[in-house]
């Protein structure tokens, strides 16, 4: 049986970036070394939420603010078909902002992207047609709760080796501010331990579907120092 730490390390490689920074930020202990993807460290504001934050830059149409009102997106997804709404999400390749105008669905129809495979594909769509969306849904859903219960963490730093790997047209790499963040000198300050910060050249959000033996390098070269 692998060590409990081994079980936590090869964990922290399929949650999402946030969760990830998150247990790293809550149980150093417990984080031998983090390789996260696509979503970087962002320290807790005190004065605005995260999904007022949003709405801020990108007002109502956002994604993410188009996602907090439960069942109405929902509704929207199963009006154009679950094999539609995931071939859209992952062949989105912008790093423009991400709008659901409301009852407008996607504005465009997409092609599954060369990287995913139809069997893939046909598995995702299984599933979430098992399951529905809300599951995920709901994780943007909690971000303004997750960012009141996260005040006794606010300036508070990420204290484990890490690296952060995002790809070149990831969209939340464009977010105002995010590069000047991560590249001048405040990633490292909220992340002491940061040893590299990797671009992906013509890669977007889903990094690890899209170059698989490219970040598995990565992790493999990261990891293998401890």
């Amino acid at each position: 049986m692998p060590s409990r730490l081994m079980q936590i390390r090869f964990l922290l490689l399929g949650m999402t970036g946030v969760m990830a920074w998150h247990l790293c930020l809550y149980r150093p202990d417990k984080v031998k070394a983090l390789v996260n993807l696509s979503v970087a460290f962002i320290p807790r504001s005190p004065e605005m939420s995260t999904v007022d934050n949003f709405r801020s830059l990108y007002g109502d149409d956002h994604y993410i603010c188009r996602f907090q009102e439960p069942g109405e997106i929902e509704a929207e997804f199963a009006q154009i078909g679950t094999k539609q709404v995931l071939k859209n999400f992952l062949a989105f390749r912008s790093p423009k902002p991400f709008y659901f105008p409301k009852g407008k669905g996607f504005g465009y129809s997409a092609d599954k992207p060369s990287w995913l495979s139809e069997d893939d594909l046909d598995y995702y769509t299984k599933k979430f047609e098992q399951t529905g969306f809300s599951g995920g849904v709901n994780y943007y859903r909690a971000l303004d709760r997750s960012w009141e219960l996260n005040a006794p963490w606010t300036s508070a730093q990420v204290k484990a080796p890490a690296k952060f790997i995002v790809g070149e047209l990831d969209l939340t790499y464009h977010v105002p501010g995010t590069k000047e963040f991560i590249h001048k000198g405040g990633f490292q300050k909220y992340v002491p331990l940061l040893k590299e910060v990797v671009v992906i050249e013509g890669a977007a959000h889903f990094i690890n579907q899209e170059r698989p033996d490219e970040i598995s390098q990565h992790i493999y070269d990261f990891l293998k120092q401890f």
